[in-house]
């Protein structure tokens, strides 16, 4: 038996346009949309290895300082991604104590996201779930 969680399944945030969210997240960051099985209005979107859940609200209330981040696996290319759907993100700044990278950007109904960068982590960051070539450092 372990007291340690696993994992975050979800997170869930509000959304005041569906429709726009399911597409956003999808050109974005390659999420999924699934259809609940039940009459919940809740919108589940995945990736595989993780799921965002957004909560369809009338008035969106101001979210700014609270956030969540995504570590993506190529910096440059995510960058070059986000400029051809033409979404602008903040200055990047390079921790020194792990030449980490991060920057951020916000999603249509002006949820904050940190995109995070560390080069050195191995993908997929998950321990004992490596692939074969990274779990023998090549």
């Amino acid at each position: 038996m372990s007291d340690k969680p696993a994992y975050i399944h979800h997170v869930n945030f509000p959304t005041t346009d569906p429709e726009r969210t399911i597409e956003w997240y999808s050109k974005v960051f390659g999420m999924k949309y699934i259809k609940p099985k039940s009459n919940t209005k809740v919108v589940l979107m995945t990736r595989g290895n993780f799921d965002l859940h957004f909560t369809p609200v009338e008035e969106m209330d101001r979210m700014a300082p609270y956030h969540f981040a995504v570590e993506v696996e190529d910096w440059e290319g995510f960058l070059a991604h986000l400029a051809e759907l033409g979404i602008r993100h903040t200055r990047v700044i390079t921790r020194p104590e792990n030449n980490s990278q991060f920057c951020y950007i916000h999603d249509p109904d002006h949820t904050m996201i940190e995109l995070v960068f560390h080069a050195r982590r191995p993908y997929p960051p998950v321990p004992g779930k490596a692939e074969p070539a990274a779990a023998e450092g090549r």
